[in-house]
């Protein structure tokens, strides 16, 4: 077939009934764009014999994210995505607009880390995955496994895929049945009856899963071209065997097999062992001819084979000397994959129109507003989204997921189109009249020598275009790849540009009181310049794209960003975020090479931030252009588009910036020697630098008891703030980090019920806020946290944070901050007032977490308890100062001095603020102090061979391996690991180098992990002394963190430079 022409597919765009949207997810080198090389073949857009070889899906060689449409009836929209961890958010891009998956395993390997994340991917966007076990040849050619060995790990393979599935499965149902016991509990009155099922007997999963049956697993084999589901072979073996194509379609997968004496297909292979159908049938030919065609080269049996499938072949495919030319020649005639995958995709994956009400409530349902809460305009327009209507009156929705750069010159208006006969006819005419201005120029030269430098008046007129064309070439573009959900979209038409934070309610509300829609918040106008057809590397250019297509939009680079929610009525809310699986976590800062050149480098970071997903870019306090990617193979793609696309100038790149975080731990037991330590000793080793740093550097302002307790005054006297700092349970600092959307939710609900506003909340935040409080209760637990969950004062850093500060303060009952969960306080009342600069002592305290005393870090996993907050107004100060000054006799003019120290230093509320942020500081040098590293999780799969230098390699960088297992039926082991941040650049190069390319780690950052040795440590009892020496000056892991951290910002690093030193020698040897 021949590829459709744009007027067919504008044709096939208007049936959303045979539309398909999918995406094509996998772990990385399982065979993705090899598959939809194949696929693309098939309708003629590339050759079929580059199919696997062109990779026309691969926008750049680090994959990108790039279109396809191909249409045998139907028109399939497909989307080929990356497979490394570090662009899961390109992914997260392409799921978000597709209504199917189909995901890839490859036969050996199996189910890898990233297929398990594509796999919850699909399952949080509420799309439906269909499966392809890809690689088949490698069963048969690598591994040499026989018909029943491959047989039983294809069956170990599909389990294990649908092990994930289960999983998500199962913890959704328990939460659905969570909230449903819940709210039986609400309602019921009287005697309980408690129900034990869990509810999963009730619920049908069966179309949950992969399974061959049901017609939603292809075999294939993309780099040799062929693959198939079960139901080809059930109708091709019922017309020989004379059995129902239902029939063998049901058996021929699972432990089923043939009893040749009886003609009668039956149960129990396994017991009996007999060949299952599926070896007999399918597997057995497969084998056979693989064994005939590449391993034996049998040109008899291949020539049998042929006429008995009544294949035609090409004489210089049966001549060749590569035998897989032979093979996929065959084989793309026999079984040809893209006919097996694109008939699993039109009757297993959903069409627009088959949009579920769940996935739609969720898609419109955005932070605490649940759906039923959202104006009726607002829910009115569900129906729109479920009928999926391209009628004239529907209401246009469009998701743009992100924005794409591409070459001004790809775009359609800039293409060379074939002239016509006027056309070349005009430049014909053009071409004579510069020749003849030409002669009559070389005519002037020869008469008059001063007209030498004559031009032609033509030649004139085209020469300052030049540059300026060039520029112009130059130039990226940004189209937003987006999909209609609602209505016909067409070019320059005018849409709304819902932000994040758009809220309908309020929007409706502003726009009927006459407001213009510049006076809403979050919400702008723009018109749709061009729309395109998105073909592979192509661009075609549209009039209009109706409802269930994906498209490409030109010209909203100055109103998008990276997503965004584009509607004709205000009424619609901007779509839920899209869920990134990967944590930016490494930066770096930039600066080019030519201070000249930093205005490109601003424009080309800004180009970039658009244009990846995942990218952050971050100006810090010291004026640095810091990035912040993923990973190491992301950071390096960010890097050579800044230099090669969008800033197109020479860049200094700097060390990765390591995050790091600080924290305090309980007093330790033993000794840096494992000896236990006697309580003067102990409180020794704790106190060492309060003591140390009290010998001058403490003012008289600053007291610290041996308990811990930091008490400040402010310098005018009028305050007085005493603070201990003390270690949060692990399980609690992992509650919160994990809990922080639902901690922003309640300091903004908090702020607004201070501020006397009302606020709508949705049962869905109450529960999750109510859920927080409750796990930090049963966490929180013994006598130090008795009614501690109660006294929360605020969190930090940035008020979301990991840290807590409580209010101890017997005379301070200030409003709780958890009023939200109690009904009657949702309306403003009179309740316990909150006392001056209340809002003082909460900004000392973000300040402090936000950078720690060590390395200016933020912390971590820190409680301060506020146990002391005297204000004094200055006439109590006077009078105190004037009896002192009646004792030591100096009367004179101290009134008068005081009054001056009072108004000398400023607002009492900066005082303040910089008075708690130091007691918070202090009370956290009182405590062991340590540093926390961010932890990479590390799957890594090798051979046998290789398994001790990749252990190697691990212990060298501080790795730390948590479990090994072998896969069934290979050689290949998995490794899993922890890897510290500060240590993984470089990482996967080292191991490939070392391991010979046959191992590749996947690196996720994980946790943060609390490095164990003390920064600050000095030996204090006589073993230690023994052990360490005085001075002590073996390597510090944690010091050496500190201060490569503290070098970088510039801060004091204590540490002894020796310059000019001279080598020892001996007169001897100088003689």
């Amino acid at each position: 077939m021949g590829p459709a022409s744009l007027q067919k597919i504008s044709e096939l765009q208007r049936n959303p009934r045979n539309i398909r949207n999918l995406c094509i997810l996998a772990h990385v080198d399982h065979g993705k764009t090899t598959l939809a090389d194949c696929l693309v073949a098939s309708n003629g857009i590339i050759s079929s014999r580059l199919a696997g070889k062109l990779r026309y899906l691969d926008s750049r060689e680090d994959e990108g994210s790039d279109e396809d449409q191909s249409m045998i009836e139907f028109l399939l929209n497909l989307i080929d995505s990356p497979g490394h961890v570090d662009f899961s958010s390109e992914v997260s891009t392409a799921v978000r607009l597709c209504d199917g998956a189909l995901v890839l395993v490859d036969a050996v390997e199996g189910v890898c880390p990233q297929t398990q994340v594509v796999l919850r991917q699909a399952w949080l966007e509420n799309i439906r995955p269909v499966l392809v076990i890809n690689k088949m040849d490698r069963l048969i050619l690598e591994l040499k496994l026989t018909t029943t060995e491959a047989h039983d790990h294809l069956k170990k393979i599909l389990e294990q895929v649908n092990a994930v599935t289960g999983t998500l499965f199962t913890s959704k149902v328990l939460e659905e049945r969570a909230e449903k016991v819940k709210e039986e509990e609400e309602t019921a009155a009287g005697e309980q009856v408690y129900d034990w099922s869990a509810g999963l007997d009730e619920v049908d999963d069966s179309h949950l899963y992969f399974s061959p049956e049901q017609g939603n697993v292809v075999f294939a084999s993309a780099v040799d071209g062929w693959g198939f589901r079960t139901q080809q072979f059930a109708d091709l073996y019922s017309q020989k065997m004379g059995v129902k194509a239902g029939v063998l379609q049901k058996t021929l997968w699972g432990d089923f097999y043939l009893n040749a004496k009886a003609k009668r297909i039956m149960k129990g292979a396994q017991a009996k062992g007999k060949k299952p159908l599926f070896v007999q049938l399918v597997l057995d030919n497969l084998w056979s001819l693989y064994d005939a065609v590449v391993l034996h080269r049998d040109k008899d049996r291949v020539e049998k084979v042929v006429s008995s499938l009544g294949l035609k072949l090409m004489s210089r495919d049966l001549r060749h000397s590569d035998p897989k030319v032979l093979l996929s020649a065959i084989c793309s005639q026999w079984l040809p994959v893209s006919t097996a995958v694109l008939s699993m995709v039109c009757e297993k994956l959903p069409s627009p129109l088959d949009v579920s009400e769940e996935r739609v409530e969720k898609l419109m349902s955005v932070g605490a507003r649940r759906f039923d809460s959202l104006p009726e305009k607002t829910q009115e327009l569900k129906t729109a989204f479920l009928q999926c209507s391209s009628a004239e009156d529907a209401p246009v929705i469009i998701f743009v997921s992100k924005m794409f750069a591409v070459d001004a010159k790809a775009l359609p208006q800039h293409k060379q189109r074939p002239l016509n006969q006027e056309e070349m006819a005009r430049r014909r005419e053009l071409a004579r009249q510069r020749h003849a201005e030409r002669m009559a120029a070389a005519e002037t030269h020869l008469v008059t020598p001063e007209g030498r430098d004559a031009e032609p008046e033509s030649a004139k007129a085209e020469r300052p275009a030049q540059p300026e064309e060039e520029e112009e070439e130059q130039k990226e573009v940004f189209i937003a790849f987006a999909r209609v959900y609602s209505g016909k979209v067409k070019k320059g038409q005018r849409v709304f540009v819902l932000g994040p934070k758009y809220d309908p309610a309020h929007g409706l509300q502003l726009l009927s009181e006459g407001s213009s829609d510049a006076q809403v918040p979050h919400l702008s106008r723009c018109s749709l310049q061009t729309l395109y057809l998105l073909m592979g590397r192509e661009l075609e250019e549209l009039e209009e794209v109706p409802a269930g297509n994906v498209l490409g939009i030109g010209g909203l680079e100055d109103f998008v960003l990276k997503s965004a929610t584009l509607s004709v009525s205000p009424a619609c809310p901007p779509f839920t975020p899209i869920n990134m699986e990967a944590t930016p976590i490494v930066r770096v800062a930039i600066e080019p090479k030519h201070p000249s050149q930093m205005p490109k480098l601003v424009r080309g970071m800004r180009l970039l931030n658009q244009a990846d997903p995942c990218a952050e870019i971050l100006i810090q306090e010291t004026g640095e252009h810091v990035l912040v990617t993923a990973g190491e193979v992301h950071l390096q793609r960010c890097l050579d588009d800044l230099r090669e696309r969008f800033a197109k100038v020479e860049i200094s790149v700097s060390k990765p910036i390591i995050p790091f975080r600080e924290t305090v731990v309980r007093p330790p037991k033993v000794d840096m020697v494992n000896e236990e330590l006697g309580k003067q000793q102990k409180v020794a080793v704790i106190h060492q630098v309060k003591d140390d740093s009290s010998q001058g550097r403490l003012s008289d302002s600053v007291q610290v008891d041996p308990g811990g307790l930091v008490t400040i005054t402010t310098p005018n006297r009028l305050a007085t703030v005493s603070v201990r700092a003390m270690p949060l349970p692990h399980e609690v600092t992992s509650l919160l980090e994990s809990s922080s959307d639902v901690i922003r939710t309640l300091e903004q609900i908090n702020l607004s019920l201070r501020e006397g506003r009302t606020l709508d909340i949705s049962s869905r935040t109450v529960e999750a806020i109510a859920g927080l409080k409750a796990q930090l209760e049963s966490l929180l637990q013994g006598r130090r946290w008795r009614d501690v969950v109660d006294q929360v004062w605020a969190f930090g850093p940035r008020r979301y944070g990991p840290n807590l500060l409580l209010n101890s303060l017997k005379d301070y009952p200030r409003p709780s901050l958890w009023q939200c969960l109690d009904r009657a306080s949702r309306t403003p009342q009179a309740g316990p007032a909150l006392r001056d600069f209340d809002n003082s002592i909460v900004s000392g305290f973000q300040l402090a977490a936000l950078a720690g005393p060590m390395c200016e870090e933020p912390m971590m996993g820190v409680c301060f308890c506020v146990e002391r907050w005297e204000v004094r107004t200055p006439a109590s100060l006077k009078e105190d100062v004037a009896r002192s000054s009646d004792v030591t006799g100096g009367e004179g003019g101290a009134a008068g001095s005081s009054q001056a120290a009072a108004d000398c230093y400023g607002p009492v509320s900066g005082q303040l603020i910089a008075a708690m942020k130091e007691a918070c500081r202090q009370a956290f040098q009182a405590q062991p102090q340590r540093l926390m590293a961010a932890m990479y999780t590390c799957d890594i799969m090798t051979t046998a061979d290789v398994l001790g230098r990749v252990y190697g390699v691990l212990g060298k960088r501080e790795g730390r391996v948590l479990h090994e297992e072998m896969k069934e039926g290979t050689d290949v082991f998995i490794i899993k690991a922890v890897l510290p941040v500060a240590e993984s650049f470089g990482f996967a190069d080292e191991i490939r180098k070392r391991t010979s390319g046959l191992a590749s780690p996947q690196l996720v950052f994980s946790h943060w992990e609390v490095i164990s040795s003390d920064p600050f440590w000095v030996p204090t009892t006589e073993e230690e002394y023994l052990h360490f020496g005085e001075k002590a000056d073996s390597d510090n892991q944690a010091l050496k963190y500190v201060n490569a951290v503290r070098r970088r910002k510039g801060l004091y690093v204590e540490e002894k430079i020796v310059e000019h030193a001279e080598k020892q020698r001996t007169l001897g040897k100088n003689k």
